[in-house]
């Protein structure tokens, strides 16, 4: 333990545990409602795309790699949103085409152009998260305390509106609220949720962040306000519990959160048995 309180001497330790933090609460906040609205694989698609974005920025020698990978997530994000309602091409099948086809297209964007030595280690921590969040500087901390506070903000302020569009969105239409404006929103705010989780679990584990503390909350309430503040409490815990361990242990910090998450879960499962 004593080994443990020493590395918060250190800037970048403060960082990844502030960062992590504030990504798991705006994660577990917008995650209730993407699983309720069964929007939960979006998450897993726009990471790919938010990776693909990466790979651009990494070949056009950007230093801030946000000024790229946001506006195309969240073009993404929009995309798949409006292809999704069109009649030959479904919701499911037009994430699948637009994921897998952005991990492809980063990947050899990487391998024709990188000018790193280690392309496969670039790739590994993009997609896992790596130490990346290790990583972090003063500036990547205030660009997430300020799209943090937006996402808390907008969920918030929209919470009834949300609360309407997640459960009913012929209700919410015949009270008059602009129900694609919302789900509009609603996949906006998702990616930028995802850009800034790909720092700490990475593009290909960073919808875990979004499923894991929703289903477990989801365990021990019924009511949606319960979730969401059972679903905060667990994804914060997770995350910095996840990043004390990958320093403690010595292992990477994405997978280290995931499996907290997944131990939440089974946890959450149990009690939510025993319960009933």
């Amino acid at each position: 333990m004593s080994e443990l309180f020493s590395y918060f001497q250190y800037p970048f330790v403060r960082y990844a545990l502030i960062v992590g933090v504030l990504v798991s609460l705006c994660s577990a906040l917008f995650g209730v409602v993407l699983v309720l609205k069964r929007f939960s694989f979006i998450g897993d698609g726009l990471s790919h795309v938010a990776f693909g974005a990466l790979a651009v920025s990494a070949v056009v020698g950007l230093t801030n790699d946000v000024l790229i990978v946001m506006p195309i997530t969240v073009l993404a994000a929009i995309l798949i949103l409006k292809s999704g309602q069109h009649t030959k091409i479904k919701g499911d099948a037009m994430i699948a085409m637009v994921s897998v086809g952005a991990l492809a297209v980063g990947y050899l964007l990487l391998d024709r152009f990188s000018t790193s030595a280690n392309v496969a280690g670039d790739v590994c921590g993009s997609l896992f998260g790596s130490f990346s969040i290790l990583t972090l500087t003063e500036v990547d901390l205030w660009i997430s305390l300020v799209m943090s506070a937006l996402v808390v903000g907008l969920f918030i302020f929209c919470y009834h509106r949300i609360f309407s569009v997640t459960f009913d969105e012929d209700f919410a239409r015949a009270v008059g609220i602009r129900v694609s404006l919302y789900n509009l929103l609603i996949a906006t705010v998702t990616a930028v949720i995802i850009v800034l989780a790909m720092n700490l679990v990475g593009s290909l584990l960073v919808s875990a962040l979004i499923i894991f503390p929703a289903l477990s909350a989801m365990r021990l309430s019924s009511s949606f306000r319960g979730v969401v503040i059972l679903s905060v409490i667990l994804s914060v815990l997770c995350s910095a519990s996840g990043i004390l361990l990958s320093l403690g242990l010595d292992t990477p910090v994405g997978p280290t959160i995931v499996a907290a998450d997944l131990l939440a879960f089974f946890v959450c499962a149990v009690i939510g048995r025993v319960k009933r």
